[in-house]
């Protein structure tokens, strides 16, 4: 999916009225982006509740594009960190946008190379599976799957409670944006962000201190 791909799929036809519902959604468009730099109330959850099937949109035709078949879990990832790269740097992406194109059309650019990052890690989303493998062949990544878990769950114990809750509800228990929403009442729009901090922290937890060491847990 090219740059000029996530514009098409995310263009307005043509036809009559349409240059009026282009200059009604300009207008949307610039009152969206004022009322989240304002931090206006509900804002930020009209935003994601917006375009969030925009960005999951991407992801799956990225992913696909890449031969690589996401996870529920896989793509929330993925997404979450569309969300946190329009909120990076002072909302710089919602700042930068200039109103030259639709926002929706903006924004499908900003998700692709996200996502194109994102996919291009040293640890790739799952594969497709191609014909000529057997479905009974072994799972090669489970055993570093396995090793993925426990180093999660030894790093865990560095955050708080809270954000420990969500770690395990998405990364061990494999909970979807929606369920976790449900089980602890937190926004949806807010769930990314607050799992990107926490990956953030167990990230800078795990890397060892002065002595070569790992970190002690505060």
């Amino acid at each position: 999916m090219s740059d000029a791909d996530a514009t098409r799929s995310s263009g307005t036809p043509g036809g009559p009225g349409a240059t009026a519902r282009l200059v009604a959604s300009a207008a949307e468009d610039a009152a969206l982006v004022q009322a989240c730099l304002s931090a206006a109330p509900g804002a930020w959850d009209a935003f994601v509740a917006r375009f969030a099937g925009l960005f999951h949109h991407v992801v799956d035709r990225t992913c696909s594009q890449r031969r690589l078949a996401p996870s529920a879990a896989d793509r929330d990832d993925v997404v979450a960190e569309i969300l946190v790269e329009v909120l990076k740097g002072d909302a710089a992406v919602l700042r930068g946008f200039g109103g030259k194109s639709s926002l929706a059309t903006y924004l499908a650019v900003v998700a692709r190379r996200t996502a194109l990052r994102m996919l291009g890690r040293s640890q790739p989303l799952s594969p497709e599976r191609t014909p000529h493998q057997s479905p009974e062949a072994p799972d090669r990544h489970a055993e570093h799957r396995r090793a993925d878990r426990e180093e999660v769950e030894s790093l865990m114990i560095h955050l708080s409670p809270e954000d420990a809750k969500l770690v395990r509800l998405h990364h061990l228990e494999a909970r979807s944006y929606g369920e976790i929403s449900r089980i602890t009442g937190m926004p949806l729009g807010s769930i990314g962000p607050a799992l990107s901090r926490a990956r953030q922290k167990m990230r800078e937890a795990g890397q060892p201190n002065s002595d070569g060491g790992p970190r002690a847990a505060d």
